[in-house]
Parts: structure tokens; C-alpha cells; sequence
């Protein structure tokens, strides 16, 4: 879990995500990218944005939903590593980064009610309730430069696209009213770079950690590559296979399924970027 408060200016700060968590005395590129997206001039996502820096997906919900929500998330570690959590009616995260307002610090969000996507939305301070309580999960955005590092390229970073990601059949636990099946990111990989990859994201726990499906889509109930529920399809060509990571907006799905009067979350792809740097990224 992430340790140390940032406690450097308004601007921002980064602390290295090693453990030993030392502190960055710098304004951070993270913060940067919080301004555009508070601007209303960020891109539609995250991925490739603040390389380095710990991104989140975001769920925004009812603190009555809040006990059994954080349950669910720690029953599914997985897709659903907690990274922090608000207080009730307070848009800050002061844990995760200086000066973040949830209301306005996305790219997009999503607003839902009856379990059913109402709008997306630049900002969401028009429908900000003094009763919501905000969880940041890890994402595998992190990981990206680690891998890229390693000599293994990503094309929907090389494409300027959002990551895919996909339903499945794999089960998740459940608890209370959520539960359901995991969602999956999907990066082709040249075929002798596969375990590698697996190594690289192991590293990365809070971020999903290893895949956890490579090979076959048909073997986890995904029927075709080429049309994502969430995000990009991005080719897979000869001599690359395609790799699964538990992705965060299994939060999301497992919030529809439980079809909550309200609740709110990242639109797929545009993360919060924390001031967190994690040691292997």
C-alpha cells in the first residue's frame, strides 16, 4: 500500500513508491497533467501521460455503499488493488497527491444512476454530493514505461489510443450486492517476449501485478479481438500474442451489476495521476 503524505506545496510533489518512500522536493509532471485535465485541455486518456507516476482508476460512491464496495475490493486484489480512500464529501486525496480535486481532475467521467450510464462528463462538481466517497485502485497505466524499458513496445501507446479492454468470464468473489466478472486489458506481445512481460508487471502488485491469461481470448469468453467493451482495438499481428492484465474498471462493471441508485467513475482510460512514483516504473 502507499505509505508516506505528500507535503510539499500547492503545486505538487512526488514520493517514490519503493517502500522506503523518500520524498521529491520538484513539481511533478503529474500534477501537470491534473491542471490540463482540470483545464478541460487533457486528451481523452492517460495512457503514456506522466510516465512513471502511479495512476488510478476512480470510483465515486454513496458512503452508505462504501463498507460493502471497499469489501468487494479487497475480496478482489486482483482487479481491485485499493490505493486510498476519501472521506465522505471531500473531493481531496491528500494521500495520493497535493492539491487534487476528484471533482475536476479526470479527463472524464461517467455518472450512472440505476446502474445505468446517465452522461460522461468533463467535471463533476454539478453533481457532487456531500455523501460521496472516492476510491483510487491501481492501474496498469504504470507499468507501461517498465515494459517499454524492457524492450517491450506497446502499440496502442505508439498508436496515441487507449488501452483495450475486455469482459470475461473469469469469476470474481462477491460481496453484498457486487460481484460478477473481471474486466481485462489487452497488449500484444511478440511471442518470445511473453514471460518477460509477465516478470516485468509482477513487480507492480497495486497495478494488477502479473497477467493473468495469455494465448486464446476464447478461453477467458472473450469472442472477438477486434471489438473491445472499453477503449481501442489495436492489432495483434503474426508472431505476437495477445496478454491479459486485470484491469480496474472490473470496480465499474461490478458497480453497474449492483445497479446503485448513483454512483460515478473515471471514464476507461482517463485515470487519476497521482504524485506517486513507483520505484520500478
Amino acid at each position: 500500500m502507499i505509505v508516506n503524505e505528500s507535503l510539499c506545496g500547492l503545486v505538487g510533489c512526488a514520493t517514490v513508491r519503493d517502500g522506503g518512500a523518500a520524498m521529491l522536493d520538484v513539481v511533478t509532471e503529474a500534477a501537470a497533467v491534473r491542471r490540463r485535465a482540470r483545464d478541460g485541455v487533457m486528451a481523452l486518456h492517460t495512457s503514456g501521460a506522466a510516465p512513471g507516476f502511479v495512476q488510478g482508476n476512480v470510483a465515486i460512491v454513496p458512503a452508505g455503499d462504501a463498507v460493502a464496495f471497499e469489501a468487494f475490493c479487497r475480496a478482489n486484489p486482483r482487479p481491485c488493488p485499493i490505493l486510498g480512500v476519501s472521506r465522505a464529501g471531500d473531493p481531496a486525496l491528500p494521500g495520493l497527491g497535493v492539491d487534487i480535486d476528484i471533482r475536476t481532475d479526470l479527463p472524464r467521467y461517467r455518472v450512472y444512476r440505476d446502474g445505468a450510464l446517465a452522461e460522461e462528463v468533463g467535471d463533476v462538481r454539478g453533481v457532487w454530493r456531500d455523501d460521496l466517497m472516492t476510491f483510487v485502485l491501481g492501474c496498469s497505466f504504470t507499468f507501461e514505461r517498465a515494459l517499454v524499458r524492457a524492450g517491450i513496445p506497446l502499440r496502442h501507446v505508439e498508436l496515441g489510443r487507449n488501452v483495450a479492454m475486455y469482459r470475461t468470464d473469469i469469476p470474481l468473489a462477491e460481496v453484498g450486492p457486487f460481484g460478477g466478472t473481471m474486466v481485462v486489458s489487452m497488449r500484444p506481445v511478440a511471442a518470445g517476449d511473453v514471460a518477460r512481460a509477465g516478470a516485468v508487471t509482477a513487480a507492480f502488485p497495486e497495478q494488477h501485478g502479473a497477467p493473468v491469461h495469455s494465448g486464446d481470448p476464447a478461453a477467458i469468453g472473450i469472442a472477438d479481438l477486434g471489438w473491445p467493451d472499453y477503449g481501442d482495438a489495436v492489432e495483434v499481428r503474426d508472431g505476437e500474442v495477445p496478454v491479459f492484465w486485470a484491469c480496474g474498471v472490473t470496480s465499474q462493471a461490478a458497480l453497474e451489476r449492483a445497479r446503485l441508485p448513483f454512483f460515478m467513475a473515471h471514464a476507461p482510460g482517463s485515470m487519476l495521476v497521482t504524485d506517486w512514483v513507483h520505484a520500478d516504473a
